[in-house]
């Protein structure tokens, strides 16, 4: 019975350090964002991400290839292609909001291609 009580004892404080460290431990990194490149726009034109808080924009093209860029973000010259998808992770540091134009010229609309990242 003694035995018992104590391994109950034990075990009820293994779970409660359990919990305490899952309480402090850091939160998830946030989810990729899907962007969707085609002839002349980007879908969604606009996101908004948290400054300081890491990004990834999960992206990819239905028509034509194109290209996202943003020295100010952090951005570097990423081609899209029709069909395949490429990660682009960034961290913006001050709040604001910026237009990146298609990096790559696509056609008679790649002067209206933009999409807007709102960092707050």
């Amino acid at each position: 019975m003694f035995i018992q009580r104590a391994l109950f004892c034990g075990t009820l404080f293994l779970a409660a350090i359990g919990f305490i460290m899952g309480a402090s431990a850091p939160a998830a990194a946030h989810p990729p964002i899907d962007i969707s490149a085609a002839n002349w726009k980007f879908t969604p034109n606009t996101i908004t991400v948290e400054a300081g808080q890491p990004v990834t924009l999960h992206v990819t093209a239905t028509s034509g290839v194109h290209g996202i860029q943003s020295d100010e973000l952090g951005i570097p010259k990423t081609a899209i292609a029709p069909g395949k998808f490429v990660d682009v992770t960034f961290t913006p540091k001050t709040p604001g909001t910026y237009k990146i134009h298609c990096a790559i010229p696509c056609g008679p609309g790649h002067g209206d291609m933009v999409i807007t990242i709102v960092v707050k």
